[in-house]
């Protein structure tokens, strides 16, 4: 955004996101000086802009409260990151949002200027998104309590059944929620089992907040503990392989849910739990790099199988 109305639209719409930001914020995130911030102020003021600046050398600018303010207007760039945003939160499974999504678009439609609504929809009607389908369709009031409960590291108590439909009454320090693997997750520290755990959201009955805070580790990896937990967690096959390539390359080939990687003499040893060997044989087979097969004796079988068969289908 590097014309000056741009900056000062830019402007506006940070003084509308905070209550009071200090001139060297702005400054630092409009990428001009604090004087130049001074000038915009003024240019605000004089569209009839009631802003209020604080005292000192730095002090802070926020708008009057209650004001309200001009529609908003989008760059192109912002609307399509808004149009494509929104296409994505279709696919992402959570029941009973899709009325919001669809308002949200038509309100998006509708501050465009015409040109712009064009340009827009002409690029989303020959733009596919790959997401992968939701394994089932999580709760959206489910997703906002424990989103709320993570941000204020507040404690709560879910009603929860697992894999096998037992219930269970949880207490849950909420770490964060994350999106893998065709579900959503709440990762945090269960009091029942005293250890980091994840529930899936679909599971999830109902959510309580109690009167109780927490302290959430410092540079905790929500997606990176999800993304092992995933891989192994136990499943009717327990898989061993010795692949031969390096382990960027291993890394850049599997995806993250397929098993745990670590390098070793001679490749990278893959360890993974798998349900459906048949499924894992078609995994495998699409690895640009050899591997040899330690365990079970099973998945050998299922990939020469897969093998012949494709053999099969090229005559």
């Amino acid at each position: 955004m590097s014309k000056p109305t741009g900056r000062v639209l830019a402007l506006l719409e940070l003084l509308q996101s905070r209550v009071r930001l200090p001139g060297s914020e702005l400054a630092e995130r409009l990428g001009v000086d604090q004087r130049t911030v001074r000038r915009y102020i003024a240019q605000l003021v004089e569209l009839g802009l009631p802003i209020q600046a604080g005292r000192g050398r730095d002090g802070g600018y926020a708008l009057a409260a209650g004001h309200k303010l001009p529609p908003m207007m989008f760059s192109a760039e912002e609307a399509l990151a808004l149009t494509m945003g929104l296409r994505a939160a279709r696919e992402l499974g959570l029941h009973g949002i899709l009325p919001a999504i669809s308002s949200s678009e038509a309100k998006l439609e509708r501050v465009m200027p015409t040109a712009l609504r064009k340009r827009v929809a002409g690029i989303a009607s020959v733009v596919a998104l790959d997401l992968k389908t939701p394994k089932q369709r999580a709760a959206s009031p489910e997703l906002l309590a424990l989103s709320t409960a993570a941000r204020a590291q507040q404690r709560v108590r879910l009603q929860y059944l697992d894999l096998h439909r037992q219930a269970s009454t949880r207490e849950l320090d909420v770490y964060g929620l994350a999106y893998r693997g065709g579900a959503w997750y709440a990762v945090g520290y269960c009091q029942l089992r005293q250890d980091v755990r994840s529930f899936r959201l679909d599971r999830v009955q109902a959510v309580e907040a109690l009167p109780v805070s927490f302290g959430r580790p410092a540079d905790f990896d929500v997606l990176g503990y999800l993304t092992h937990a995933i891989a192994t967690l136990p499943r009717n096959h327990a898989v061993e392989a010795l692949l031969h390539t390096d382990l960027a390359t291993a890394r850049r080939a599997l995806y993250a849910e397929m098993g745990v990687l670590e390098p070793c003499r001679g490749g990278v040893r893959l360890r993974a739990q798998a349900d459906d060997l048949a499924s894992m044989a078609r995994d495998f087979a699409q690895l640009p790099f050899g591997f040899s097969i330690v365990k079970p004796a099973a998945l050998r079988r299922a990939i020469a199988a897969h093998a012949q068969a494709l053999l099969t289908h090229m005559q």
